[in-house]
């Protein structure tokens, strides 16, 4: 599926040089902005889902943790 990015509010200063980098490879502005998104995103590595609970196990293990059943207690008290 092929889409549209509008960037906006971009320095003149980055665009400018967008262009000669761009002319240096032979390519347009456009291609060479999709050109380094894909490298930018071609190493980005995607946490699977076992790591990310586990980061957010370690960041919560020193917080008091109230059981589900008092919770749902509370909530069943409160209707």
């Amino acid at each position: 599926m092929a889409g549209n990015l509008h960037v906006r509010n971009l320095d003149d200063d980055l665009i400018t040089k967008l262009k000669l980098r761009a002319a240096r490879h032979g390519r347009s502005a456009e291609a060479e902005h999709r050109e380094i998104l894909r490298q930018a995103l071609a190493t980005e590595i995607e946490p699977s889902f076992d790591d990310l609970a586990a980061q957010l196990r370690k960041l919560t293990m020193n917080r008091k943790q109230t059981p589900s059943e008092e919770l749902l207690r509370e909530g069943r008290d409160e209707r």
